[in-house]
């Protein structure tokens, strides 16, 4: 529940969709194919103006070699730097929503009738940290990481077919690396990010809606007058 409350970064975002075919190396000296990816994505990044999709997260601590684990539902609208819009409605192992508008979160734990608000920057608004590579652009990817590395063709669970990097910023950075797997469009469908600690947040992203209508106030939560509000 503790580990939970930090909704650790990337989003992240799923030991659960594991690979079901052997991983195919790629040559990543190869200069064209590193441009074509990045490419790729930055056109995603480019015509992505909305996403609904299933999320699966599993969080591992590497102390106690324990494993948790929750799904639920994800609405996503890119914006600037943490002005981006994320909306997650937890379904298992608790209901809990977690929405981002506006540089600030909003998290809502029903069961507590209680909920957490602060600016978006802060840990429990991590779980929407996985977006950040859905609003990465090219040119951040070559200047923030270091030249990619481990890169491979993998196919996810549900036949998903991917390409697989790895992410190693240069500096400043609170995490060592993150893997990322992108599939044809160009979206990243799965990451994880390994912190300094061998800690390591999975997410998935599952049976998505490219560019759906969604409202801004989707990502506003209107809660009750009895719900007790902490700034945190």
């Amino acid at each position: 529940m503790k580990r939970f409350a930090t909704l650790g970064l990337s989003l992240a975002i799923l030991v659960a969709a594991v690979a079901v075919s052997s991983p195919t190396k790629v040559d990543a000296q190869s200069a064209g194919l590193v441009s074509a990816l990045i490419n790729r994505m930055e056109k995603n990044r480019r015509e992505l103006k909305s996403l609904r999709a299933g999320i699966s997260m599993v969080k591992y601590n590497a102390h106690l070699r324990d494993e948790d684990k929750r799904g639920g539902i994800v609405l996503y609208v890119p914006g600037q730097g943490r002005n981006s819009y994320v909306r997650v409605d937890w379904q298992y192992p608790a209901k809990e929503t977690l929405a981002v508008a506006d540089g600030q979160y909003t998290l809502f734990r029903p069961r507590l009738n209680m909920a957490y608000r602060g600016a978006a920057g802060s840990s429990r608004a991590k779980a929407g940290g996985a977006f950040d590579f859905l609003n990465m652009s090219g040119q951040q990817i070559r200047t923030r990481f270091e030249p990619l590395q481990d890169i491979y063709e993998e196919t996810l669970w549900g036949n998903v077919q991917t390409t697989h990097i790895k992410l190693v910023p240069k500096g400043g950075a609170s995490y060592r690396y993150a893997e990322v797997w992108i599939d044809g469009s160009g979206m990243p469908v799965q990451t994880k990010v390994v912190e300094k600690n061998d800690d390591a947040t999975t997410v998935r992203l599952t049976d998505m809606q490219r560019n759906a209508p969604l409202s801004l106030d989707q990502f506003k939560l209107q809660l009750d007058g009895n719900v007790k509000i902490v700034k945190g």
